[in-house]
């Protein structure tokens, strides 16, 4: 097994850094601290088997254990690595394999402990930081590494890894291929949060029959939109001993992840998109020192539910607004108006929306002078088109405050369209190749330049503050993509372009403190942990009018914070009650940001309205402080679901369901688990009168179990809840909402 270097218990975790037999590194394994009587020995060699009875003995231990390593690195002055593995993957590079463990150093600081362990390659001169970060009541740790450069001469990173876990899985001694499952989620444009879960045997990563070969499975994406077509996480799981494994990077640019396998042994490492999938080397000269984005890991005897919602929770911060503490509702009008907003059209949704509770009136894109040119945005000028708001925003701002409101203000500040008078300022603009790059109707500002920076304070920063915007929507349509000139490569430049935009955002946030700002890439492309640290929410999608809107609000709460997702309820006055409470129960999900047709409503339909905002500001604090289960469908159509789904959100003595039916569908009875307790139905809201009653549990069980354990070693990961909630479905039903409080037993 190696050597055991060092342990520690951080919440129900038990992290263990390990010397490998026959090596000089470090690995780190990740395992729930109740299950750590059973972590078994890696096998050394495998049983007799015919196909390896001609092998020299010197060749049989690479079938079975091949250490790994808590860090990743190649440098470009090394040679490629071996296996078959150049193009494929870096790891396990030459570089990596000349770093040897040197020490390790605990820090006790208010509130967290750090653990920073040292790899030093003696030869090349340089070390590697490894800095693990467990922070009081998190159910994970965050992970970084920083390359310190002690020679005299300079390195070419080409690959360095901001997190590795290695053994996967040490419940099991020999090859684990057919009991491991690798969890992704996917993502496009309006269809975000699609699970993908494959066992090791579909992805092709059995061990070859001599363990020769490194077998990889590296993705990611390239670019500045960093959820487009996957989101940055992985986990693994052990559907034997119940055992998740979970990752999740923080970084807007180009990143990877890889699961690999070197025999027996399996590993999963991500960070930085490297030279070959992401064109990146950063040279690090005599005495600099390089920092990796951070990544959080985690591990619990569960599923993979609860594994994602561990590292959603760490993404919480204290540095939100004061207003956004009781999660308001808001209006955008961009479905109202679909970019044509007006000081007259702004202030008469605002009088409709008087006394409905809404506190947000967000003028979305239309508000700037548009050039004749401009066949449909005209971004970098930022002039306020006198037309539409004649004497400027102030007025139509003030207006809305007298009224009660917060008024907001889109933006997509990063970019510049054909049109703008500063369309010509292409040495301030990112360049690639030489010249400026251009993404269809979209050149980029260079937020490493102070130029950027100063004009972009004077047209953004300036006019949200003069006229007193209270909550700012940052929108980003587009990509960079591979990058942008830089000495060192074009992902260099990519990652000090991600850098200069994200300080950027700060500025904002110190220049006017109390501003909300709603990070939005096309709807979803960048709902990642360090743009969402930057910001209060997120929007959820682009998805505005489709019937999978529920979905992906219920998927995307496994990857970022309810209270942070803002999910779009667009109102018609074609709807009938089913299809506004099917609309409006969506955002009991996330965030309540309303659209549409509201100044047409019927008085009906407001009366509605009402009351969907009323019971959303009863539940905020379970929206914004509990756990999810979820029940029903699964997600196999992204266009046309069926079935039904119910998401069952608990925070103390209160429990939240919310059940859309997708489909037509006869009179039918759906059951969904409730806690251990004493249930009452408090308050609902339906569509028609539906008859919901709470009774014993008769084998009820999440959605998104992959396997009971078979083990007899390991307890169930999944415990039956002792009761449910029945609900008679009537025919034509599409979705409600219903708050449990926990009463006394007589």
């Amino acid at each position: 097994m190696g050597t055991l270097i060092s342990t520690f218990c951080l919440g129900d975790m038990l992290i263990r850094y390990i010397q490998p037999p026959g090596s000089s590194g470090c690995e780190l394994q990740l395992v729930p601290e109740r299950l750590s009587s059973l972590i078994r020995a890696p096998r050394s060699y495998l049983p007799d088997r015919p196909e390896l009875a001609g092998l020299p003995d010197r060749f049989k231990p690479m079938a079975a254990d091949q250490p790994g390593s808590l860090v990743e690195l190649k440098c470009a002055e090394d040679d490629a690595g071996a296996g078959f593995s150049n193009g494929m993957t870096m790891t396990g590079s030459p570089t990596r394999l000349g770093l040897e463990y040197e020490s390790q150093s605990v820090f006790q600081e208010p509130g967290q402990t750090i653990i920073v362990t040292t790899l030093k390659d003696h030869q090349r001169g340089f070390r590697c930081l490894h800095y693990l970060t467990h922070r009081r009541g998190d159910n994970g740790v965050r992970c970084s590494v920083e390359l310190v450069n002690d020679s005299d001469r300079t390195w070419t990173l080409e690959l360095l890894s901001s997190f590795g876990i290695n053994g996967l899985t040490p419940f099991f001694d020999g090859n684990a291929t057919d009991r491991l499952v690798f969890h992704r989620f996917r993502s496009w444009w309006s269809m975000e949060g699609k699970r993908d879960s494959q066992r090791l045997t579909e992805l092709h990563l059995e061990r070859s029959w001599a363990g020769f070969g490194r077998l990889s499975e590296r993705f990611g994406q390239v670019g500045t939109m960093p959820v487009r077509k996957w989101f940055p996480f992985a986990a693994v799981e052990d559907t034997s001993a119940g055992v998740v494994w979970a990752a999740q990077l923080a970084w807007a640019g180009s990143w990877q992840m890889e699961l690999f396998r070197t025999g027996d042994r399996v590993h999963l490492c991500g960070g930085l998109a490297d030279r070959e999938f992401g064109h990146w080397q950063k040279r690090i000269k005599p005495g600099e020192r390089f920092k990796t984005p951070e990544a959080a890991i985690t591990v619990l005897h569960g599923n993979l539910d609860q594994a994602c919602q561990r590292l959603t929770a760490m993404q919480r911060t204290a540095s939100i607004p004061k207003e956004e503490q009781t999660l308001p509702v808001g209006f955008n009008e961009w479905c109202t108006s679909w970019g044509n907003p007006t000081a007259e059209n702004i202030l008469a949704i605002a009088r409709r929306l008087q006394g409905t509770g809404v506190r947000y009136v967000v003028m979305d894109d239309g508000w700037a002078v548009r050039p004749p040119e401009a066949t449909m945005q005209s971004n970098g000028d930022w002039v306020v088109d006198q037309t539409k708001f004649p004497g400027g925003l102030k007025a139509t701002c003030d207006a809305l405050r007298e009224m009660g409101f917060i008024p907001g203000l889109w933006f997509e500040f990063e970019v510049i369209n054909p049109g703008a008078t500063c369309w010509t300022e292409t040495a301030h603009m990112v360049h690639r190749d030489g010249r400026p790059l251009q993404v269809g109707s979209r050149r980029f500002w260079d937020f490493t330049d102070p130029w950027v920076s100063a004009y972009l304070t004077e047209r953004v920063i300036r006019l949200l503050s003069e006229n007193g915007i209270g909550y700012l929507k940052v929108d980003y349509n587009d990509n960079l993509g591979l990058g942008c000139d830089h000495p060192d490569s074009l992902g260099e430049g990519l990652r000090r372009q991600v850098e200069g935009i994200q300080l950027f955002f700060k500025k904002i946030r110190e220049s006017i403190p109390e501003i909300v700002i709603e990070n939005c890439s096309s709807g979803g492309h960048r709902l990642e942990p360090s743009m969402q640290q930057l910001v209060a929410m997120g929007s959820f999608s682009d998805a505005h009018e489709p019937v999978i809107i529920p979905m992906i609000a219920r998927n995307l709460q496994r990857l970022i914070l309810p209270s942070q997702s803002l999910i779009w309820a667009v109102l018609h006055r074609r709807d009938d009650r089913e299809r506004l409470v099917y609309s409006l129960a969506a955002t009991f999900l996330g965030r309540m940001c309303l659209s549409g047709e509201i100044h047409d409503l019927y008085d009906w339909q407001m009366d509605l309205v009402r009351e969907a905002v009323r019971f959303y500001q009863r539940v905020s604090k379970v929206i914004d402080r509990g756990v999810s289960f979820f029940y029903g469908a699964g997600e196999e159509n992204y266009v046309d679901p069926v079935g039904w789904q119910a998401v069952v959100r608990v925070a103390g003595s209160q429990v939240l369901v919310v059940l859309h039916q997708f489909g037509e569908a006869d009179k039918h009875i759906i059951r969904v688990g409730l806690p251990e307790g004493n249930w009452s139905c408090a308050e609902a809201f339906v569509g028609d009168e539906v008859e919901a009653s709470i009774h014993p549990n008769t084998e009820v069980q999440p959605m998104f179990v992959t396997q009971k354990p078979r083990d007899q070693d390991f307890a169930s990961a999944w415990v039956g809840e002792p009761s449910v909630l029945k609900i008679n479905i009537p025919s034509g039903f599409r979705a409600g909402v219903w708050l449990l409080e926990r009463v006394e037993r007589d």
